[in-house]
């Protein structure tokens, strides 16, 4: 089926993006879904730094790729041996599936299955569900090169496919995805608190649920206050604990912060010439210097969550000799250390409950013409999320 869909061909371009327009909206040819496989038409897409490392060129990957990784929608169509997912089923998508079969699987959600982010590295969809004989061609590694994009040059379409983005590409009015990259939701959540769910809040949530657990009556501090910051700091929020305090250089992102219910906000030199501290503190900002000031900011015995992705080549310093002294731990949380078929449907129930107002996340709505206006307003600090929507 033809679809439309945002390209990114080239890392790394100048900006602003407006102006050099590294992503590319065009026509695009789609497959039908293999075996464990599902059409989605897209209904809204989040956008995220994720998506904004890898223009930028922080978190290269293989191209040309069609970017989006958060996104919510509704089942069109199901492959064979798709099990739990019906047609016009509502779905939020996830970008990291789980095989549900390899060690990491089995560690509760601490880290991310082997095969998934095997395939995730590579562009291609997972091969979870393909028959043992299939016919369809590996990497060197062993990666099935399962791509069900592909370009069209002059209404002709070309046989080199497309790669995809952590196994979603949601930057497009369809997508071909494993069963295993979505989770099913109510129909009455409105496709911009849906899309969210997907990235922002199961990474930023599952940091403080999951990996930070708080204790009744402890305090947590969020250093970095973008999607996922923002997302950890209503999380925290809901769980009805000690003070939750917001840190950020963003003076607009500390208004917004004190507006959802922080008792404080700092700026990380405020927070440090006032000595403030917590017992859990969330690092959501993706940098060595938020790092430096998440772990600053952790009480004697306390743990420091870090969630962010910073550069490959970033570091950090800190005094090794509090983590002995102290009593301190360090905690690192992809995706919030999440299990999103367990995680999700309780963010949904906490934002049912008036607990979780994951749409006060949402800076701006768009549609996806303005997607290189939007990576721009997102490397300039301006947003917490910005949420495409189709029609």
């Amino acid at each position: 089926m033809r679809i439309r869909g945002a390209v990114l061909r080239t890392m790394n371009s100048p900006r602003p993006y407006a102006r050099s327009k590294p992503l590319e909206v065009v026509d695009l040819e789609l497959d039908p879904p293999g075996p464990g496989e599902v059409l989605v038409r897209l209904t809204a897409a989040g956008v995220c730094h994720s998506d904004l490392s890898v223009v930028d060129g922080n978190r290269p990957r293989p191209l040309p790729m069609l970017l989006g990784h958060e996104g919510t929608g509704i089942v069109e169509q199901v492959g064979e041996h798709v099990t739990g997912l019906d047609i016009g089923d509502h779905v939020v998508t996830v970008f990291l599936p789980r095989c549900e079969d390899c060690v990491h699987c089995r560690t509760d959600g601490k880290l991310p299955c082997e095969r998934g982010t095997a395939s995730n590295n590579a562009g291609y969809l997972p091969d979870f569900d393909q028959p043992a004989k299939a016919d369809v061609p590996r990497t060197e590694n062993g990666i099935a090169e399962l791509s069900r994009l592909h370009e069209v040059h002059e209404g002709v379409t070309d046989s080199t496919p497309l790669f995809h983005h952590l196994g979603v590409s949601v930057f497009a009015d369809h997508a071909v995805v494993n069963q295993a990259s979505v989770v099913k939701i109510d129909s009455d959540v409105p496709p911009e608190v849906a899309a969210p769910l997907g990235c922002a809040v199961l990474t930023g949530g599952g940091a403080v649920i999951n990996a930070g657990r708080p204790q009744p009556g402890q305090d947590i501090i969020v250093v970095g206050l973008g999607g996922v910051g923002m997302a950890a700091l209503i999380t925290a929020l809901s769980l009805d604990t000690g003070k939750v305090i917001g840190i950020d250089a963003n003076p607009d992102k500390l208004d917004t912060a004190r507006r959802l219910g922080a008792v404080a906000t700092y700026t990380p030199g405020e927070a440090t010439e006032h000595q403030v501290t917590a017992p859990v503190v969330i690092e959501a900002a993706g940098n060595a210097l938020a790092f430096e000031t998440a772990f600053r900011a952790t009480a004697p015995g306390g743990t420091t969550v870090t969630v962010g992705l910073p550069s490959p080549t970033a570091e950090s310093t800190i005094h090794p000799l509090l983590l002995t002294s102290e009593a301190r731990t360090v905690i690192g949380s992809y995706l919030g250390s999440a299990l999103p078929a367990r995680d999700i449907p309780r963010y949904v129930q906490l934002w049912r409950g008036g607990k979780l107002p994951v749409n006060e996340l949402v800076s701006s709505t768009m549609p996806l013409d303005q997607i290189n206006e939007a990576m721009d307003s997102l490397a300039e600090g301006h947003s917490i999320r910005q949420i495409i929507l189709f029609d």
